[in-house]
C-alpha cells in the first residue's frame, strides 16, 4: 500500500494513511460492519445488506484512505472536497483498535486539510452512536437531526 501519511499515537502505535483502491472495497464494507454493528443493533436498524449498500453510494476510491495501525488494516475514512466544505463520508475504526487514539489522528489531519483549505468540515452520525461525542470533542456543532442521524458542522479554524 502506498503511504500517504505516517503518525505516532500516544501509545507509540505507528498509524499510517494509505491510498484506497476500487478492489478493496470488499474489505472496506467487512470493517464498517464491525465497526457500526454495536450502534445499529442498538437502534435496530443491523443490517448488513444495507450497510453494504450505504457505503457503495457513490463510493470514490480516490477520497478514501486506509489506516494502518502497526501494518495491521484498523480503520479507513472517506473525505470528499467541495467548493464549500470537506465532507467526511465516512470514519471507521475497527472494535479491537478503538479508544486508543487512532480516531483523533485521522481527526487532526482532516482538520488541518480543513484549515488550510478555509473550509469547514460536515459529517453525520448515527444519533445512538458514541461518535456524537467524538465529533463533539473535536469542534463540530449539531446543525440538525433527522430520525436516525444528527448532521454536524465543524467552523473553520474552531479551536478544541
Amino acid at each position: 500500500m502506498n503511504t500517504i501519511y505516517s503518525s505516532q499515537s500516544e501509545d507509540n502505535v505507528n498509524i499510517v494513511f494509505a491510498i484506497v483502491t476500487k478492489q478493496d472495497f470488499e474489505s472496506l464494507v467487512a470493517l464498517r460492519i464491525a465497526a457500526m454493528r454495536e450502534s445499529l443493533e442498538r437502534v435496530g436498524r443491523f443490517d448488513p445488506i444495507r450497510a453494504r449498500d450505504r457505503l457503495k453510494n457513490g463510493f470514490k476510491a480516490e477520497y478514501a484512505r486506509h489506516i494502518l495501525a502497526d501494518g495491521v488494516h484498523a480503520g479507513f475514512f472517506v473525505v470528499k472536497p467541495t467548493d464549500q466544505m470537506l465532507l467526511l463520508e465516512h470514519l471507521y475504526i475497527h472494535p479491537d483498535y478503538q479508544g486508543r487514539g487512532i480516531g483523533a489522528i485521522v481527526m487532526q489531519s482532516i482538520i488541518a486539510q480543513a484549515n488550510a483549505l478555509g473550509l469547514p468540515i460536515m459529517v453525520k452520525a448515527l444519533k445512538e452512536s458514541r461518535s456524537n461525542g467524538f465529533y463533539q470533542h473535536h469542534g463540530f456543532e449539531e446543525i440538525e437531526q433527522d430520525e436516525w442521524d444528527i448532521s454536524y458542522r465543524r467552523p473553520i479554524g474552531t479551536e478544541i
